[in-house]
């Protein structure tokens, strides 16, 4: 079982590389530099590293990297500083999500293949019929015109949602929204639910990154998970 991740080196991506590969699965990363990986993974003979910008990668390179893998993985997000949050690309998140996609397809897989895709409890289920309070509209409606990566996460969900449904037989997606993301070393009990119990803004909880990277690498071993979240956006707590 092989399977490809992007935005494998940040803080969730270089996890989520431990957990599948301690999993004893075959790992394919494209990166901009594999600077940033300790030794260990990088050393790890399952590990299949390419170092390219995801975006400037031809179709052909895209379908290459995809062909024989069962599942594909989207960690990236926007860095949090001047140049991340409002320099291009600022749509790296749906652009990114839309190129995969047009790669799996073209693969014409035999199976469907398992999309996931990290993303944020600030971003809601429309399926799901989530509500939120006025107050909490306000804000967000600020965020969405101030802070472009929030916009971003909200495009690549809706473009799944509109081009990759139960009717079809090539992918499928899930997008996992953790709240709050904190650094801890072990992975420790967490809760799943379909939608937010807690306002992102107003009252926010907390997620470790290890606990997000176990949880996407549970759904790709486990069909049952698997089954349980497809085509759903479950929000993850510690």
């Amino acid at each position: 079982m092989a399977v490809l991740i992007v935005g494998a080196n940040g803080a969730t991506g270089r996890l989520l590389i431990k957990q599948l590969l301690e999993r004893r699965l075959e790992v394919r990363i494209v990166v901009r530099s594999s600077q940033g990986l300790s030794k260990s993974l990088l050393s790890d003979e399952n590990l299949t590293v390419t170092e390219a910008e995801l975006l400037k990668m031809t179709d052909n390179q895209m379908t290459e990297q995809i062909t024989g893998c069962t599942a594909v993985i989207s960690c990236l997000g926007h860095n949090l500083s001047m140049r991340g949050v409002y320099g291009d690309p600022r749509r790296l998140v749906t652009q990114a999500t839309q190129k995969l996609c047009k790669a799996i397809s073209s693969t014409k897989p035999e199976k469907p293949i398992k999309f996931v895709l990290m993303n944020s409890t600030g971003n809601q289920n429309l399926r799901e019929n989530e509500t939120i309070t006025l107050a909490h509209q306000f804000v967000l409606a600020l965020i969405r015109f101030m802070l472009p990566p929030h916009r971003d996460n909200e495009e690549a969900t809706k473009f799944l949602d509109a081009n990759f449904w139960t009717n079809q037989k090539i992918i499928e997606w899930i997008a996992v929204r953790p709240d709050s993301l904190i650094d801890e070393c072990l992975v420790t009990n967490y809760s799943l639910f379909s939608s937010p119990i807690r306002s992102a803004i107003f009252n926010a909880g907390k997620t470790s990154r290890i606990n997000v990277a176990h949880f996407m690498a549970e759904l790709i071993m486990n069909d049952d998970l698997w089954l349980r979240w497809k085509f759903k956006m479950p929000v993850i707590y510690n």
